[in-house]
């Protein structure tokens, strides 16, 4: 196999060496664990690097690096091995392999369950990536569901004192948003007679139409289904959308489907908590703009005024609930569901701006939320507990570490010249002009957000040092290795933002176009 022709077969499936690698070492062997999946997560990164500099054409609207062959074939019924990526999902499969990478470095003091533990942080990698440039979404579906039981375990075997309850609650939140995204599947397909999200040349050149593109020249005949095309009251195209905006909303999360989240994020480990906040909340948002909107235009329009108001409701109701947080991973956890907030509020929008800061947003809250989780992790391998109220003027007995955590803290609040200040300022921006006073509100958000991490410094770094912390290490040299990739992106992408925004803008045009008569 060519690995440049194979490029996103390769990123998505070489972690599964990795895998196979693990379950033939010796319990014992612990370092050499380590080892291996550390360098079946660095190839899938060094991939991911050559795609974004040199493999991916970042003018281009196309979705490019396609592969295309025959996967299940039993009459009628042909599912491909379909992929692609664009300007949309390229940078996220960046990220995913960084955040993957990244999170086996955070994962070193693991030692209960080693094999077990690598083998489906590997597996989960395969999930996200292959969930991301999925081009089928019958694949896209086997994707999302790899996704689900590799985090279950990781939470329910490796997590705090409520994981069980943590676990079964992700999973069964996530199982029941997979059902109703499986039966909008398959009543496309009972439909159309096709799984392909992107139109393909056939062997003969000839080209053959995929869903988005029936969606948007209305050829889905609703009449196929039933004698009237609808379910549960509302015409074919209207429970599709809602059937696929839950599901997807589950993952992102949107309120009143986020209660999950946090506890999820608490009982997690850190490196799990990472990987959530940093790339699986973005699965939501992904799944919104690649199929869950497209494949449904007239209602995505329809309801896109409630869609809005969900999304500030997210921005404001999560940040007020962060500031009313002691625990310090869940004022992290709920400050995710603030932030998440804008890509919705975006999407709704349907202006280039907003749609900009939308996409924009997925990627910088994926660096600075990991940083965040990042750094509630070292204070905890410390101080063993997360209470605000019990630290102190950590500042001096730890510098290093408060300086890493203000620079981290900053970023999430949309400091000017780090990266987060953009993509909320053009998701604001963009969406002024259809949706003013949600904007309005929403800035509401932006204002507590600063008011609950700026306070967050003041109960653990300032004031007098308590004496139960005198003897607390700062930060050492591994977490700032796992801290420092992402501080480096807040950085680059606050002071160039253009360098990530250009390779999203075709992404963002090819959008809009599937919606005509939108202007």
């Amino acid at each position: 196999m060519n690995v440049a022709s194979n490029l996103l077969s390769w990123i998505t499936f070489f972690p599964l060496v990795g895998i196979l690698a693990i379950m033939c070492l010796p319990s014992a062997q612990k370092q050499l664990i380590r080892l291996v999946a550390i360098v079946a997560s660095a190839v899938p990164l060094g991939l991911s690097l050559y795609m974004w500099f040199w493999g991916f054409d970042g003018a281009s609207e196309r979705m490019q690096l396609i592969e295309r062959a025959p996967w299940i074939q039993a009459g009628n019924f042909v599912v491909q091995y379909f992929v692609g990526v664009d300007g949309l999902s390229m940078p996220l499969v960046a990220l995913t392999c960084l955040l993957l990478f990244i999170g086996v470095f955070a994962s070193w003091n693991i030692e209960r369950g080693l094999k077990g533990y690598f083998a489906l942080l590997l597996l989960l990698e395969i999930g996200i990536n292959g969930t991301f440039v999925s081009l089928d979404m019958f694949l896209f579906y086997v994707f999302w569901e790899i996704m689900l039981l590799p985090m279950y375990f990781l939470i329910g075997i490796w997590g705090g004192p409520r994981r069980e309850y943590a676990a079964i609650k992700f999973f069964l939140y996530t199982l029941a948003g997979s059902v109703l995204m499986l039966v909008a599947i398959v009543a496309i397909y009972i439909i159309t007679g096709r799984f392909n999200i992107q139109s393909y040349l056939d062997v003969n050149g000839n080209n053959v139409a995929g869903l988005l593109e029936l969606a948007r020249t209305k050829n889905i005949n609703p009449q196929v289904l039933t004698a009237n095309g609808m379910l549960l009251g509302l015409p074919f195209q209207d429970w599709i959308f809602w059937f696929f905006f839950i599901a997807f909303a589950i993952k992102v999360p949107v309120f009143p489907f986020h209660t999950w989240l946090p506890d999820a994020h608490v009982e997690a480990p850190t490196p799990i908590s990472v990987i959530l906040a940093g790339i699986l909340l973005k699965l939501g948002g992904y799944g919104m703009l690649r199929i869950g909107f497209p494949i449904a235009p007239e209602s995505f329009m329809k309801y896109r005024d409630f869609l809005a108001v969900l999304g500030t409701i997210n921005i404001v109701y999560g940040a007020y609930v962060a500031m009313g947080q002691t625990d310090f991973k869940k004022l992290v956890a709920y400050s995710s569901v603030s932030h998440m907030g804008y890509v919705l509020l975006g999407a709704a929008s349907m202006t280039d701006m907003g749609l900009k800061g939308a996409t924009l947003q997925m990627f910088n809250h994926g660096t600075s939320s990991a940083m965040l989780f990042l750094i509630v992790g070292v204070l905890y391998d410390r101080a063993h507990h997360r209470d605000l109220n019990g630290f102190g003027g950590l500042m001096t007995q730890m510098p290093r570490y408060g300086g890493w955590t203000t620079l981290g803290f900053f970023a999430a609040l949309g400091l000017p010249g780090l990266a987060g200040f953009w993509s909320e300022a053009m998701t604001l921006l963009g969406s002024f002009g259809p949706y003013p006073t949600l904007t309005i509100i929403s800035g509401l958000g932006v204002l507590m957000t600063a008011a609950f991490l700026l306070w967050t410094i003041q109960r653990v770094f300032l004031g007098p040092l308590n004496p139960k912390y005198a003897k607390l290490p700062d930060i050492s040299a591994r977490e700032i290795f796992c801290q420092a990739p992402f501080a480096a992106l807040c950085i680059v992408f606050g002071v160039a933002p253009a360098m990530l925004i250009n390779i999203l803008a075709p992404a963002v045009k090819s959008y809009l176009a599937m919606f005509p008569g939108l202007h």
